[in-house]
């Protein structure tokens, strides 16, 4: 007598391989999207014309360009790990806003709090959005300018794993079917 294959088993295997396929498709799919955001991020690089500063944290389309802001009052300045133009570990002094801009006065060896009450920033906008102030404030050294190629494109890896979760849920049942016919 012959086992027949377990139906509603097979159409939930598949239709979850299926969906694994598909979504590993569309990770293909943000891979382009996210290649092309990335060279228009680097044409932006070049563009030497102001942009307003998006401070309610939208404009995404403004990554990378360059920008001033005046900054009346700070709230705060925070020291976080940051890299020198000349590529030396330390702290970029990160004050706020009362507007809530951010700015990335300048990199600095010491944690020690820089002497800046406010003023107008000049420099580039960085995600976040902060704007990354070239040149540095309150007598900071230069720090590292934004990149977008540091910006993150693992849609690929992404893709693999999903084609890869696929084929795993294949093989584990049809090891299960033929476990079971025996």
């Amino acid at each position: 007598m012959s086992r027949r294959l377990p139906i509603i088993s097979t159409i939930i295997v598949l239709a979850a391989v299926a969906t694994m396929i598909a979504l590993g498709i569309w990770q293909l799919g943000r891979r382009a999207e996210k290649e092309a955001l990335i060279a228009s991020y680097e044409a932006a690089m070049g563009a030497d014309d102001l942009v307003v500063f998006p401070i309610k944290g939208e404009g995404e389309a403004l990554l990378f360009r360059r920008s001033q802001i005046d900054c009346q009052s700070v709230a705060k300045i925070e020291a976080v790990s940051g890299t020198s133009a000349k590529g030396q570990k330390g702290w970029v002094q990160r004050a706020t806003c009362r507007s809530g801009a951010i700015v990335d006065l300048g990199y600095s060896r010491d944690i020690a709090k820089p002497d800046f009450t406010g003023g107008k920033a000049t420099g580039v906008i960085a995600p976040g959005p902060r704007l990354v102030a070239d040149p540095p404030l309150a007598g900071l050294e230069p720090m590292a300018k934004p990149d977008p190629g540091d910006l993150p494109n693992n849609h690929l890896a992404y893709a693999g794993q999903w084609f890869f979760f696929a084929l795993t849920a294949l093989v584990i049942y049809v090891l299960a079917l033929r476990r079971r016919r025996e």
